[in-house]
């Protein structure tokens, strides 16, 4: 290795994908039966050992150059493992932080946050994310327990814990095809729990088809692992969402959004791409040219490419025989990386929003171009639609700050009334008078109506 050494991330699995619930579209459970069947003995619990913990906490504080450490524990369900085994988190990290902060961000469902979690979290200042798909209707669809029952009152029951015990949280939300149809009941949900901090990752699933799924009699596994090239058949999922509805998800959203809330709520995929209309590229790795470092680790110490590609094909080694470090920076991860830029077709080369998309995950190219290459992005319609609607707005917003004024001013620009608009003169083609960049019938036309 030369040059400087570059920070990674890590989602680590303590439980791996053991859960307290069985959301119908969780690709995660499955994996229970590929770990299972990978393991070198019958394994008799999943919680990671306490000799892996600790060298998991040494490697990664010790590989990080920079001033401040994050730690990103996920499952799974990690609540299942109780407040011990992260009090024993804690006790490690001080002892290796060599007076580093330490920063620690939980993902959980929230069903089994109780006073003695919220205390915790509290004083350990851990970030929590709750994950929640939007109001009891849309959340319920897919979000149940393993008796099939609705969660959606077990987890505002522990948002709201979370609130008077004042821990920091944000939102996960999975959009499916069910949620989608409705995406400001979502957002206003979202708003009035008090999430300042939303997350929208779109559920892009697969099956096999049964006449190309590979089982080698050892294991089954029901969705079909991140493609790499066209030879295995597949159908979407029937939750999973819809690309034009999800391009339509974002839009609508983000309309709401950037008249009403900019600088008060912050959407990560908003934010990520401002970054990128900065010039200063995207934070989100989806977005990124390159991927390759954000790797996920299991509760057996073994380190995998990225969470969407545990799969033995994507495994990288194990911490207690090769050091974190290396593993993050070996020659597969590296090309794994880099596959994301290489392997992107002509037609998403030559798309006027590539600077923005790059592709999205490698995880959902599995389409064929009009050309008839392998390797667009399930979600290119979408996003395609979605880019280029916020364009104007973006580029707004990234002038303002460079005259070292607040993006949020853009809303300003937005409080003409309908009457003002239609004393214009306006013409349906004609650049809308608010300053949007929109054309006035895509803009404030629609909402004098």
């Amino acid at each position: 290795m030369t040059g400087a050494p570059r920070p990674f991330h890590v989602m680590t699995k303590p439980i791996g994908p053991i859960c307290n619930l069985d959301c119908k579209y969780c690709f995660y459970l499955e994996k229970e039966k590929m770990l299972q069947a990978d393991a070198l003995a019958p394994r008799t619990t999943w919680q990671m050992s306490d000799d892996v913990l600790e060298a998991y906490i040494k490697q990664y504080i010790a590989s990080q150059p920079t001033p401040e450490v994050t730690f990103a524990w996920q499952g799974g369900e990690p609540t299942l493992l109780g407040v011990r085994f992260f009090k024993r988190v804690r006790e490690l990290q001080q002892r290796y932080a060599d007076a580093r902060p330490i920063q620690n961000a939980i993902q959980t469902n929230g069903t089994l946050l109780d006073d003695e979690w919220c205390e915790f979290l509290a004083k350990e200042r851990f970030l929590v994310g709750i994950s929640i798909d939007g109001p009891a209707r849309f959340h319920d669809s897919y979000r149940v327990d393993k008796q099939q029952k609705p969660t959606f009152d077990a987890v505002m029951h522990g948002l709201e814990l979370l609130k008077l015990y004042n821990v920091e949280f944000n939102t996960l939300t999975v959009v499916n095809r069910v949620n989608a149809a409705d995406p400001l009941a979502v957002y206003q949900f979202l708003k009035e729990t008090g999430s300042g901090f939303i997350q929208f990752i779109p559920l892009v699933e697969r099956y096999y088809k049964p006449s190309s799924n590979p089982g080698n009699g050892l294991i089954q596994i029901d969705l079909a692992p991140p493609p790499r090239h066209a030879s295995v058949e597949s159908e979407v999922t029937e939750w999973s969402v819809l690309p034009d509805q999800f391009g339509q998800f974002l839009v609508t959203i983000f309309n709401e959004w950037v008249r009403n809330d900019v600088g008060a709520v912050f959407v990560q995929l908003f934010d990520s791409a401002l970054g990128t209309w900065l010039g200063e590229g995207a934070s989100l790795c989806v977005f990124a040219e390159t991927c390759g470092s954000a790797l996920a680790m299991e509760q057996s110490g073994d380190v995998y490419s990225c969470d969407h590609f545990v799969y033995p094909d994507y495994r990288l080694g194990n911490i207690q025989q090769t050091d974190l470090a290396d593993l993050a920076r070996c020659k597969a991860q590296q090309d794994f990386g880099r596959e994301k830029q290489t392997t992107l077709p002509r037609y998403c080369r030559e798309c006027s929003v590539r600077f923005a998309c790059n592709g999205e995950c490698p995880k959902h190219r599995f389409l064929k171009t009009p050309e008839g290459e392998f390797g667009l992005n399930y979600l290119c319609a979408g996003y395609k639609s979605f880019f280029t609607h916020i364009d104007p707005y973006m580029r707004n917003m990234a002038a303002l700050l460079k005259q070292g004024r607040a993006p949020s001013e853009i809303m300003g620009s937005f409080r003409k009334t309908p009457s003002s608009i239609k004393a214009a003169h306006v013409g349906r083609n004609d650049s809308c008078p608010c300053g949007s960049g929109q054309k006035y019938k895509k803009c404030c036309l629609l909402r004098s109506r």
